[in-house]
């Protein structure tokens, strides 16, 4: 397979300055955002008492408000005008903002400092549809996994320096906080700088009318959103995604003091934890989803959260230690898997959010990508005050500890989980298949180029084992709808994934002329609506290993349909767990891991497709190796 690494857009304009850029935007968020915190819940005494829990939560509804609010109109913004100038003027704000930070500071005033976050959040809601909408514009489409990785890790690496570098700098002995403040500053005009080196991103809707509306623009926005039925379920994901991370989030500092018994090193190092963890997690994403969006990823994402947030839970001490040193927490044994659990949490969190923000930049019209962008951004906020708002009744009147709050978090994760299982079945099946080609067999795939990304396609191969669909669909990421004998279609546990794949069951006339009809009724209306169908011109599962001669089929499909055929070989899976081999009774899982290949070959046209040569291409392509 022809793979480009990810990493070879750091050296390249159009995304490297972007990059460093949102990056730094996001350390400074967090510099402010996490020294704040930490003056708040480690010097209480300034609060005249309240509860810090509290105090905590309502500061990160300041952040957040500003994206309920404001993001429908700056998505039209970001759609309308050219998306570089726009980046420096925001970064330019960045800089009146942190002196604004640097006056609050000064004079110890708590108002003016949520004030100021209330203007960080304002600030990232006007990037945040530019930051999402300018990725695809200047990225590939073979690009998308490996750059939104890139930025979601840069973006968490960032947060994690942040994360430390905010408390630890607050706590430097001054009259007042001068080093935070000055770090600020220095960043964002560091930030600035880094903008100018932008290329333009030229807009996508000049002609666009601005609406002032905010609600009805916000109700416009969410109708973009449901125009695709895969956009809606992917930003509902993300949203939901947002309401679990900005709980765990959010209660780490107040675990770490209250629970843990720690102080603000270790904060830092618990939310260490979790962003390392979901760095990793997205940049493994472009490698296990072989540099396409794999929705089947984000199934296994969501059950990861779940079971590591209920055992979060079950690691914390019932009664807080007293730590007096970072050290001293760690020589405690029990610790380390509080601090397992909150990486593996990061992790699975990257394998969840990932393809579901590539997801929503390949379907969405260039037109008003940024919009929907905003649209998205206004569900997570919404769902992120939904959080916060839970959190303070669950702590408050509820009398909740926040390990019960993770439990009863990680418990709505897994209704959620199952809920968007029955909804959009897609998911788990692909989900299926990605575990079916990861786990029982081992796939090297040449040739995946010649696959079209748009317009309908028949992909024809070789019939080896029973789960050749499975396999096949697994590695071509546009959705394929295979042709498949019926009595296979009907093999329990398979049947969910080939009635979800949305299979064309077949049978011969003699045997079921009315599934005969329906069939080749089903493969025009695939054809015709550009999708890829599926073939295994043999018309049944090889008994000896070798490749039988073709039907007739195919041609009478594109006789009717003028369609390219393109073919492919699955190599060396004879003998393999599911091939016919041996009887059932004697199978036995000997190639279990086994090195399968998927050869793909160049699109034969229309004019020159015959059973004769579709079969001599694909025995050039499998030569010896069954």
């Amino acid at each position: 397979m022809s793979h480009h690494s990810q990493f070879e857009l750091f050296g390249q304009r159009r995304f490297m300055p972007f990059f460093i850029t949102q990056a730094l935007g996001a350390f400074n968020d967090n510099i402010f955002k996490n020294g704040l915190a930490a003056m708040l819940v480690f010097q209480s005494s300034q609060l005249a008492g309240l509860n810090t829990n509290q105090v905590v939560n309502l500061s990160a509804m300041a952040f957040i408000l500003p994206f309920f609010l404001f993001s429908a109109l700056f998505g039209q913004f970001a759609d309308k005008y050219e998306k570089a100038v726009q980046i420096r003027r925001i970064k330019l704000f960045e800089i009146l903002i942190m002196l604004l930070a640097t006056l609050g500071f000064w004079l110890d005033y708590l108002p003016l400092l949520l004030g100021v976050l209330f203007l960080l959040g304002f600030q990232s809601t006007m990037f945040g549809p530019i930051k999402y909408g300018i990725i695809p514009q200047v990225l590939e489409r073979r690009e998308l996994v490996g750059g939104n990785a890139l930025v979601e890790m840069g973006t968490f690496v960032a947060i994690l320096a942040g994360t430390i570098a905010g408390p630890l700098l607050m706590g430097i002995e001054s009259n007042w906080p001068v080093w935070i403040s000055g770090a600020a500053l220095l960043t964002a005009i560091v930030g600035y700088l880094s903008s100018r080196g932008i290329p333009r991103a030229p807009a996508v809707a000049p002609d666009l009318k601005i609406n002032w509306n905010f609600v009805a623009e916000t109700v416009r926005n969410i109708r973009f959103i449901k125009e695709n039925r895969v956009v809606l379920n992917s930003v509902l994901g993300i949203s939901w995604f947002w309401f679990f991370g900005a709980t765990f989030l959010v209660q780490i500092p107040s675990f770490s003091e209250n629970v843990l018994g720690g102080d603000e090193k270790l904060m830092s190092t618990l939310l260490a934890m979790f962003i390392i963890g979901i760095s990793t997690g997205s940049l493994l994403c472009e490698r296990l989803s072989g540099g396409r969006v794999e929705i089947g990823l984000v199934p296994f994402g969501a059950i990861g959260l779940t079971l590591f947030g209920i055992d979060m839970f079950f690691a914390s001490p019932a009664e807080p230690a007293v730590y007096a040193t970072l050290s001293s927490f760690f020589a405690v044994a029990a610790n380390w898997r509080i601090i397992f659990d909150l990486l593996m949490i990061g992790v699975f969190s990257g394998f969840f959010i990932v393809p579901l923000y590539a997801l929503v930049q390949q379907n969405t019209a260039p037109s008003h990508r940024s919009r929907v962008i905003a649209g998205n951004n206004i569900l997570n906020a919404l769902f992120m005050v939904f959080s916060a708002i839970f959190a303070m009744l669950l702590l408050g009147n509820a009398g909740f500890t926040i390990p019960q709050l993770f439990l009863v978090t990680a418990l709505l994760n897994l209704v959620v989980t199952i809920y968007i299982f029955t909804v959009v079945p897609e998911f788990l099946m692909r989900f299926l298949v990605w575990m079916l080609i990861h786990s029982i067999y081992r796939v090297k795939v040449n040739g995946i180029e010649n696959i079209p990304e748009d317009g309908a396609a028949i992909v024809a191969a070789n019939h080896v084992s029973f789960v050749d669909p499975l396999i096949i669909g697994g590695i071509i990421r546009r959705p394929v709808r295979f042709v498949m004998y019926y009595k296979i279609f009907r093999i329990p546990v398979l049947r969910f994934i080939f009635r979800t794949g949305k299979a064309i069951p077949i049978a011969a006339r003699h045997e079921n002329a009315e599934i005969l009809d329906q069939a080749y009724q089903r493969i025009h209306e695939t054809i015709k609506h550009g999708h890829v169908l599926g073939i295994f011109p043999e018309g049944s599962i090889t008994s000896d290993g070798e490749i039988h001669a073709f039907k007739k089929g195919v041609e009478k499909i594109v006789g009717e349909q003028a369609v390219a055929v393109v073919p492919m070989a699955l190599c060396n899976l004879w003998g393999s767990l599911f091939s016919r081999r041996d009887p059932l009774h004697k199978r036995r899982p000997y190639k279990f891991r086994a090195r399968i290949e998927l050869r793909i070959g160049r699109p034969i046209p229309p004019a020159e497709l015959t059973a004769e040569r579709l079969e001599s291409d694909i025995r050039k392509l499998r030569g010896e190796d069954r």
